[in-house]
């Protein structure tokens, strides 16, 4: 929406690297975000295991992300009051402690449904202060210049953890069950508290908040909802996470019902979404500029709704694989284009609020997605579940490219006066 893209060499791929502190974030990242994966593909198995129950799959993933949704715009305003870094290490002892929780019960044998709820319901709180302070913390370490390309990289990483994770994950529960997936998450989390403890960091000079917590919270709730581009984005956003994205929840039955597999074609699975995914971060990587993102924006949003139909109903696992792969990619280039205008867009006193509603729209509202598709699919089929989805994302693509003009005009003048 600015100055045109440039296509850059494939050594300025990584050029938000050439900061230490952010060296550092992005290997730590890189190996707990495997072991995140890991969990999570090993956690749904295990509930599937358990229940055999479609509903009860949503409720764990409700339970796990509605904290987010609840408590991001406090974890938010905690953001902008204190100190990003030390909150980022304080949430990961918090989730390290929570993985091992779950590791030793399950190894033990005496894993029940409840508890695995109350452990999900509590990593979400964890994550409802961890994920905004996460998303602003960036602009820290790599300064408003690299933004961009620690943003693509960032999708990168996650992604290529969502490739990984999942497929050594299904491997490892076929072996040797679902308790050692677990423990390796929480050893995962001793590589992202050790690269933050290692930062050379000076605490950035922020103006002390005059308002209280409340106060503030309405501040940038205002200041969001009252700056169009910004809005729309995060509905569409929230469009995505509510419709598109519980498909995931739905993968077991997928595999196993639909595809006739088991734990390792779930893997394979996942891990073909992450692998578009992946792709799709390493071409936004290459680019500078904000030119034609609304457009990119619009597009990704309509394609991955008509990939994710002509998923519901594939009969064949390497098609269902492809199609996977597509849907990655067009959920990536929206997520990475949304968050990196978003960012150039919103001045820094506000970041940490506004990316707690980015967040609130990216993973909190998936639980209530879950909750929706598990209950749906009880009822008409995972098929008919998806494809309702998919129908609702690729509508809402269409009505913001409808509205993309007003917005790119918007969206210059923000930008420009922030600069």
């Amino acid at each position: 929406m600015a100055s045109p893209p440039r296509i850059h060499h494939l050594t300025d791929l990584g050029r938000a690297l050439r900061h230490r502190n952010y060296r550092l974030f992005f290997a730590g990242q890189l190996v707990s975000l495997i072991g995140t994966w890991m969990q999570t593909a090993a956690q749904a198995w295990l509930v599937y295991r358990l229940s055999g129950s479609a509903e009860l799959l949503g409720l764990v993933a409700f339970t796990s992300q509605a904290p987010v949704f609840f408590l991001a715009q406090l974890g938010g305003a905690f953001a902008d009051r204190h100190d990003r870094h030390r909150i980022l290490v304080l949430t990961q002892i918090a989730s390290l402690v929570l993985a091992s929780a779950l590791a030793a019960l399950t190894l033990l044998g005496v894993i029940r449904s409840w508890e695995i709820f109350a452990l999900a319901g509590l990593l979400g709180v964890v994550n409802a202060f961890d994920i905004p302070t996460r998303q602003a913390y960036v602009v820290e370490m790599v300064g408003r210049q690299d933004l961009q390309n620690a943003i693509a990289l960032n999708s990168s990483m996650f992604n290529a953890a969502r490739l990984i994770g999942p497929a050594v994950a299904g491997i490892m529960v076929a072996a040797i069950g679902e308790g050692w997936c677990f423990f390796a998450n929480a050893v995962s989390y001793l590589a992202v508290i050790a690269g933050l403890l290692a930062m050379r960091r000076t605490r950035p000079q922020r103006p002390a908040a005059q308002e209280g917590v409340l106060a503030q919270l309405r501040q940038g709730l205002s200041y969001a909802l009252g700056t169009m581009p910004i809005r729309n984005i995060l509905l569409l956003i929230g469009l995505m996470s509510l419709m598109g994205m519980p498909y995931t929840v739905l993968m077991p039955i997928i595999a196993d019902r639909l595809l006739g597999g088991g734990p390792e074609h779930l893997g394979a699975l996942m891990s073909a979404s992450g692998a578009g995914a992946l792709l799709a971060a390493l071409m936004l990587a290459s680019h500078t500029g904000l030119a034609g993102i609304g457009l990119r924006i619009a597009r990704a949003v309509i394609l991955f709704g008509v990939a994710l139909i002509a998923f519901a109903w594939s009969p064949w696992f390497w098609l269902s694989m492809t199609l996977l792969a597509l849907v990655g990619f067009c959920q990536m280039t929206h997520m990475a284009s949304s968050n990196t205008l978003i960012q150039s867009i919103v001045p820094d006193a506000y970041r940490g609020r506004v990316m707690a509603l980015y967040s609130m729209m990216f993973m909190g509202m998936s639980p209530f997605g879950a909750l929706l598709s598990g209950y749906l699919a009880d009822r008409i089929g995972a098929p008919a579940t998806i494809t309702a989805g998919g129908l609702a994302c690729s509508a809402g693509g269409l009505l913001f490219a409808y509205y993309l003009p007003g917005l790119r005009d918007q969206a210059r003048q923000l930008i420009a006066k922030d600069s």
